[in-house]
């Protein structure tokens, strides 16, 4: 089921917004076992639980870096409470697939290694996993279909578009994270709808502060209606002027189709001065593209900064990326939890877990629920979710963050990153 990361998002990404690693011990975590493509994999046992025996209120359910260390080849004795239940409504085909065909992945890996030592308190993380498909009628479909089956809590996909179907079938009663999603249409306090990143408000306003933070005056933008590849620049060009920056010039273009940019090259060509950073949340195959012909140009010393789509579109694969910027979800520091996951996987599996980001996104969606659980010390979903909102202090794989005094959209850091020798590099933890 793997896929190539650019390809995904080339076709996903059209449809609107994508959506440091921390290495403080005791993460709120807790999991079972893998499901692959709609499958419960879980014990045979899988009735409705009332009552799982969760922890105490406000302790870290899971030692994730004990679960990080387990071997798989020698765990304790199988937890045997009543199974905790994540659903997770995924799609693994090419709209949403370069998030959430990692994310599945890691979530239950995950889940493996938390029951592996022994579980959330005795009791087994049930992972179950359905396709939508790309289609919002099977979106819903397969949303009902968790919630028969007992879900305590879901995991959606990263775009509005089967974001808002989850929540018309979820109504409110039920606690929902949208891992990979950025959207800032998504998040509501009252439907127990939850990001788990930033949103774009977020990253954009992160980009510009620390554009003009960094001495630059005058910007390029490139921006295409809508949302995601139209609000990124927006929010960017408000923040940097109202901070008195000027935007020289933005250019329209077409996500993931234009690769020739002659025209917008040549009219940059006229005003830029060579002091500017270009900011646009385009595809990374487009903004090297772009930059190679304004380099042509003899516009040579630009910065380049773009979003979250940078990495998820594989920005480290591209020529001619020394030194560009994006803003990014956690930095995957040498022997840090992320580095961990990925590795473990790949020993585990016998292939790579694609973008070890996203995936921790995913991962810390499922410890972020199991955490509401041992909150609230019920199974109840509406509780549950009420316990989620009052999370303060999370720590798992993509930085410390809660939701209370939120609508839903965590308090956390938006990491800024540059390519510097092929390798992603973190500028900074922005808040």
């Amino acid at each position: 089921m793997k896929r190539t990361l650019s390809a995904l998002c080339a076709a996903s990404l059209v449809l609107a917004a994508c959506g440091g690693d921390d290495e403080e011990p005791g993460a709120d975590t807790g999991a079972d076992t893998s499901a692959d493509t709609g499958e419960t994999a879980a014990p045979a046992d899988t009735e409705t639980a009332d009552t799982a025996a969760p922890p105490v209120a406000g302790a870290a359910a899971v030692d994730l870096d004990a679960a990080l260390a387990a071997d798989l080849a020698a765990c304790a004795a199988a937890p045997t409470g009543e199974p905790i239940k994540v659903g997770m409504a995924l799609d693994y085909g090419e709209v949403s697939g370069f998030a959430d065909i990692p994310g599945g992945e890691a979530a239950t890996y995950l889940a493996e290694l938390i029951n592996c030592t022994g579980g959330v308190n005795g009791s087994p993380v049930e992972v179950t996993i359905r396709d939508i498909q790309g289609d919002p009628q099977v979106t819903a479909t397969a949303t009902q279909e968790l919630l028969d089956a007992g879900s305590h809590f879901l995991i959606g996909p990263p775009f509005a578009d089967f974001g808002q179907p989850v929540l018309q079938v979820t109504g409110g009663a039920v606690p929902v994270f949208f891992a990979a999603s950025t959207e800032p249409s998504l998040p509501d306090i009252g439907a127990l709808s939850f990001l788990v990143s930033f949103d774009d408000t977020a990253q954009a306003t992160a980009a510009a502060e620390w554009a003009l933070a960094e001495g630059f005056t005058r910007a390029i933008t490139f921006s295409s209606p809508g949302p995601y590849f139209g609000y990124n620049p927006e929010v960017f060009a408000e923040v940097f002027t109202a901070g008195g920056g000027e935007i020289v010039t933005d250019q329209p273009y077409t996500p993931v189709d234009d690769v020739d940019f002659s025209a917008q090259v040549s009219e940059i060509a006229s005003v830029a001065d060579g002091t500017e950073i270009v900011y646009s949340a385009m595809l990374a195959f487009q903004v090297t593209a772009l930059r190679g012909q304004l380099e042509g140009q003899g516009l040579t010393d630009l910065a380049y900064m773009g979003a979250d789509a940078f990495e998820a579109t594989g920005i480290l694969a591209e020529a001619n990326n020394e030194g560009i910027l994006h803003t990014t979800h956690a930095f995957a520091e040498p022997g840090g939890r992320i580095e961990q996951l990925l590795t473990g996987y790949e020993a585990a599996r016998g292939e790579p877990l694609e973008s070890g980001t996203f995936a921790g996104l995913y991962a810390d969606a499922m410890l972020l629920g199991i955490q509401g659980i041992a909150n609230c010390g019920c199974t109840d979903p509406a509780q549950i979710g009420a316990a989620i909102a009052a999370i303060e202090g999370f720590s798992g794989f993509t930085g410390e963050m809660g939701y209370a005094g939120t609508n839903g959209i965590p308090n956390k850091p938006v990491s800024i990153h540059r390519v510097v020798g092929g390798v992603d590099t973190l500028v900074a933890d922005w808040e």
